[in-house]
């Protein structure tokens, strides 16, 4: 189940981002409001999730996977470039919280 949790997390924590680029400086009221309220729920998964997962690991992977989906989200439904450079970058990100993940799986 903490995965699940997590896994909530990251979506509204994407969620919670995206809006933030939709509310144009907090100058859109609904896309405002919602930052507060996926951001709010999203704590309260990421709380859930660290009762059983280790802090650094359920960090790793909410900040990293949020990382790439916005990434993806900007590229995709916002324009912004791809290059080399940042292609390689996400994958970086992806082997990283891999390596923290199998580590911790290491320890037990």
């Amino acid at each position: 189940m903490h995965w699940l949790y997590l896994i909530i997390a990251i979506i509204l924590e994407v969620s919670g981002t995206t809006c933030m680029k939709l509310s144009e400086g907090f100058t859109r009221i609904v896309p405002t409001l919602f930052i507060f309220i996926f951001y709010a729920l999203s704590f309260t998964f990421v709380s859930l999730t660290l009762k059983v997962l280790p802090l650094g690991l359920t960090y790793a992977v909410w900040s990293a996977i949020g990382t790439a989906a916005i990434t993806i989200i900007g590229i995709f439904w916002f324009g912004e470039g791809i290059n080399t450079v940042k292609t390689i970058s996400l994958l970086f990100i992806i082997i990283g919280v891999a390596g923290l993940h199998f580590s911790q799986e290491h320890l037990q």
